[in-house]
């Protein structure tokens, strides 16, 4: 392999562990307060994407609106989804929510697949993006530089919120005591709501770019990339959001760079993360930098 290969796979890479590490945040950030893995929430990749689709192509708006909507729809799809199907099933066995959540992220699936149909559909990518830029002999497209700069910007706000705000705090009081959270006047349904929100935003922002990257979009386009980001989620240490982003770093650059050094193995691409969710249930279960915590009552 020729350096010049070399840097461009690894620019894909790193690219593609940032989608994988922005949508692992969601997961994440879910899990650490319910202790609930929102399996619907890789199925909101897929809504963000055809809500920027039509507001393109069907409203005519300009891109960058089209793009805010369809990330504030989203996350209010979070939001309702939260309350209607997970709230009134906060006191039940766990169990019952992750079949709640399998049943939305059905519902969603199938409801996409009636209102869109099957067919994939062209995703509009703007001149700039789909441009490449040669560096040191090296073409890049300018999606790469934009996917790592949006997720740099998006995770360091993300950080803000979560030590240096109030509602941050909250979000961490949840994570470790219900109960003692409440003792302290914490409003416990505000905050699960705005988690599902930021979550719900940051899977719209990761589902935009990755159909800016992978310009073709299907109702079931969040399935594979989901289970990706929950496996990131689940190596990086889930439940902890540098675990996540770290996570997904390291699954992005591992999965292209196996293909890269290994091309006779390109077939086992998808195989390979799931080598790596059971190895670390096996040998390290609660990923790179997780915590035993106990189950909340």
């Amino acid at each position: 392999m020729t350096w010049s290969l070399f840097w461009s796979n690894l620019a894909n890479a790193v690219s593609l562990g940032s989608l994988y590490s922005l949508v692992a945040i969601g997961y994440t950030m879910v899990y650490g307060i319910l202790r609930l893995v929102n399996f619907a929430h890789a199925d909101l990749l897929m809504v963000a994407a055809y809500a920027a689709f039509y507001g393109v192509l069907v409203f005519r708006l300009p891109f960058a609106i089209s793009v805010l909507l369809a990330i504030v729809l989203t996350a209010g799809v979070g939001v309702l989804i939260e309350r209607r199907a997970y709230r009134p099933l906060r006191d039940s066995p766990r169990i019952t929510a992750m079949i709640s959540a399998i049943g939305v992220s059905f519902l969603l699936e199938n409801l996409g697949l009636v209102l869109f149909t099957g067919r994939p559909k062209s995703f509009p990518v703007p001149g700039f993006l789909g441009a490449s830029t040669d560096i040191a002999g090296i073409r890049v497209t300018n999606i790469t530089f934009v996917i790592v700069f949006v997720t740099a910007i998006l995770l360091l706000l993300l950080l803000y919120v979560i030590h240096k705000t109030k509602t941050g705090i909250a979000m961490r009081a949840l994570a470790r005591d219900f109960d003692t959270a409440r003792l302290m006047g914490v409003d416990v349904d505000s905050v699960i709501s705005l988690t599902f929100a930021i979550g719900s935003a940051l899977a719209a922002v990761g589902g935009i770019m990755w159909a800016l990257k992978f310009p073709q979009i299907n109702p079931l386009m969040g399935m594979m990339p989901g289970l990706k980001c929950f496996i990131a989620a689940v190596f990086g240490g889930i439940g902890n959001v540098v675990g996540a982003v770290i996570g997904g770093f390291l699954l992005g650059v591992a999965e292209i760079m196996l293909v890269a050094f290994l091309p006779s193995v390109s077939g086992y691409r998808d195989a390979f993360a799931f080598i790596i969710l059971i190895a670390t249930l096996l040998f390290r279960p609660t990923g790179l930098l997780g915590e035993k915590i106990g189950e909340k009552v």
